[in-house]
C-alpha cells in the first residue's frame, strides 16, 4: 500500500532518549529550545508551543479576548477545528465561500460577511498554499479587526517574500503527524505583541503566572502544554525544514506533469509571489467523477487517498446549531463533494508517484 502520508524524522530515537535520561518530561528547555527555532524561522518576536493545533487557535482566540457575542470569520472548507475552537470560545463562526482555483478563502466572501459583531478574521494557509494574507491583511485593518493567521499547513510556505505564519496579530501552527514537521500531536502561537504572549503562555499552564518566585494564578487557563518529548521530535525536524519543503515541491512538480493532462483532474496551483509547501496534495475532480469511488477503487489498487477536507457549513452539528442548509456555500461545498488528496511526503519514490498517477488513471475509468 503506497499510504497518503509518512512522517519524516531524523534522530527521533536519540532525542527520546536524550529526554528520558534528563528526566525532565515537561517544562524543560527542550520546548523553548523548539519554540526560539520556530519564531527565528518564521519572523516572529514570540512563540507558544501547546498541545496541539486546535489548542493553539483556541489560546489564541482567548488570548484576543474573543468570546460570548462575538463573531469570527473562517473559511468553509477547512477541517472543523477550526470553527470548533471558535465555538470553545463561546463565539460564533461565519463561514466564508473560496476560491475554488487555490481552495482558500475568498476576499469578496469575507468583506459580505463582516458585521458589526465581527472580531477577527481566521485566514486558513489551506494545505500549504497562502491564502491572499496582504489583501486579508488590509480588509482587516481597515474594519478595525483582529486577523488571526491560520498557518497549520504552512510551516516554510511564504507569500511575496513573507513567511507564512508571519501575518496577523497572532498566527497558528500544527504538528499533526500529516504536517510538514510533526512532533506526533502539538501546535504553536505566534506573535509580536509582548503582553498577548504572556496571556497565551498563562493560558497554556493553567492561567498560572510567576511573581517574586511564587506561582499565581492570574486568570482561568489549561493544560495544553507541549512536552519535552514533543519538542525533542520537532527540533531535529526544524533543522531540515528547507529540505523537506523542497523534496515536497518536487515530489509536487512530478504529480503536475504527470497530472496535468489527465481529463477530469485539476491539479493544485501555485500564483506567482507564492510559495507552496504542499502540505497536502489535493486535485479537483469534475463534477461528473464520482470521488469517493475514486478513494474506493485507488484502494483496491493499493494506494491510499482521502477527501481534501469539509465543507464545515455541511457538518451535522453547524447546520443544527446554526441552520444552515448542505450546499449553501456552494464553491466550498464542491470542493468538499470533488477534492482527491493523493500521497505526498519526502520519502515518496518517483516510482511510487508514477504508480499513483497510473492507478488515479484507472480508477476515474471505472468512477465517472
Amino acid at each position: 500500500m503506497i499510504r497518503l502520508a509518512r512522517p519524516e524524522i531524523k534522530g527521533a530515537l536519540e532525542s527520546i532518549e536524550e529526554v528520558l535520561k534528563d528526566g525532565y518530561l515537561v517544562q524543560g528547555r527542550r520546548v523553548g529550545e523548539f519554540e526560539n527555532m520556530v519564531a527565528e524561522y518564521v519572523g516572529r518576536t514570540h512563540a507558544v508551543a501547546v498541545s496541539s493545533g486546535t489548542s493553539a487557535i483556541q489560546c489564541a482566540l482567548e488570548g484576543l479576548g474573543i468570546g460570548i457575542g462575538d463573531e469570527v470569520i473562517v473559511p468553509d472548507f477547512t477541517f472543523p477545528a477550526c470553527a470548533n475552537a471558535v465555538v470553545a470560545c463561546g463565539a460564533r463562526p461565519v463561514f466564508a465561500d473560496i476560491d475554488l482555483e487555490t481552495f482558500n478563502i475568498s476576499t469578496d466572501s469575507i468583506q459580505k460577511k463582516i458585521s458589526p459583531d465581527t472580531r477577527a478574521v481566521m485566514p486558513v494557509d489551506l494545505f500549504g498554499l497562502p491564502a491572499d494574507l496582504e489583501a486579508i491583511s488590509g480588509i482587516c485593518a481597515e474594519r478595525g479587526i483582529a486577523m488571526a493567521e491560520d498557518s497549520a499547513c504552512a510551516l516554510g510556505a511564504d507569500i511575496g517574500g513573507r513567511k507564512c505564519g508571519s501575518f496577523g496579530a497572532v498566527s497558528m501552527l500544527s504538528f499533526h503527524p500529516r504536517k510538514v514537521i510533526t512532533t506526533g500531536e502539538g501546535g504553536m502561537v505566534l506573535t509580536d505583541d509582548d503582553e498577548l504572549a504572556d496571556n497565551l503562555r498563562m493560558l497554556r499552564n493553567h492561567g498560572m503566572s510567576v511573581a517574586h518566585g511564587r506561582a499565581e494564578f492570574s486568570r482561568p487557563g489549561y493544560n495544553m502544554r507541549m512536552n519535552e518529548l514533543e519538542a525533542s521530535l520537532g527540533i531535529p525536524q526544524m533543522g531540515a525544514l528547507d529540505v523537506l519543503v523542497e523534496k515536497r515541491r518536487h515530489i509536487a512538480g512530478l504529480y503536475a506533469g504527470l497530472l496535468g493532462e489527465l481529463p477530469g483532474v485539476r491539479p493544485p496551483v501555485e500564483p506567482g509571489g507564492s510559495r507552496h509547501t504542499y502540505q497536502s496534495y489535493v486535485v479537483l475532480l469534475d463534477d461528473d467523477v464520482d470521488r469517493d469511488g475514486v478513494i474506493l477503487a485507488m484502494r483496491e489498487l493499493g494506494v491510499e487517498t482521502t477527501i481534501g477536507t469539509y465543507s464545515v457549513h455541511s457538518q451535522p452539528f453547524y447546520m443544527n446549531a446554526y441552520g444552515y442548509e448542505a450546499g449553501s456555500i456552494s464553491n466550498s461545498y464542491r470542493a468538499f463533494r470533488q477534492s482527491l488528496c493523493l500521497p505526498i511526503y519526502p520519502s515518496l519514490r518517483e516510482d511510487e508517484v508514477s504508480e499513483v498517477a497510473r492507478c488515479l488513471k484507472e480508477s476515474l475509468q471505472t468512477a465517472q
